[in-house]
């Protein structure tokens, strides 16, 4: 099983951006982790990171070819963004919506996600294990498929 772990705009800031609300680990670090979590899951995770919304829909578009499922952070184009919703729309693999922070717990402008109605889950609010408890869901759910 394969999956794919796509980073938003500013994920690559990780670390030293906003430390108290996003965590000092760095977007490396945690790609370390979930690369990691996905070897004890007995899955292969490959992570990308973005800050271009068209990088994100190719990496989107390229993943129906190889991954079983994605998990993804789409940062602030989660707000904004038709286009990447209708990517997630198209690829017709399952995809995990997540986010380090609570979303409800901030601005008005980011309680709303375009990504969501195309998403089979979302997870928000734990910091980097919000990706991880993603990974898990995914993994499970795509298990879970394979058993019917």
């Amino acid at each position: 099983m394969k999956i794919m772990v796509l980073h938003g705009p500013n994920l690559n800031l990780l670390g030293k951006r906003e430390p108290d609300m996003y965590g000092k680990l760095t977007l490396d670090e945690i790609n370390t982790r979930l690369m990691e979590l996905g070897k004890s899951l007995g899955v292969e995770v490959t992570c990308r990171q973005s800050n271009h919304e068209g990088d994100l829909i190719d990496a989107l578009h390229e993943a129906r070819n190889w991954a079983d499922g994605v998990t993804f952070n789409p940062g602030g184009y989660t707000h904004t963004s038709v286009a990447l919703r209708d990517a997630v729309a198209a690829i017709g693999i399952p995809v995990v919506e997540v986010h380090m922070s609570n979303v409800y717990a901030r601005e008005e402008f980011r309680h709303k996600s375009l990504i969501s109605a195309v998403c089979r889950g979302k997870v928000i609010g734990f910091g980097w294990q919000s990706y991880a408890l993603g990974l898990r869901a995914l993994v499970d759910l795509l298990q879970t498929s394979m058993e019917l």
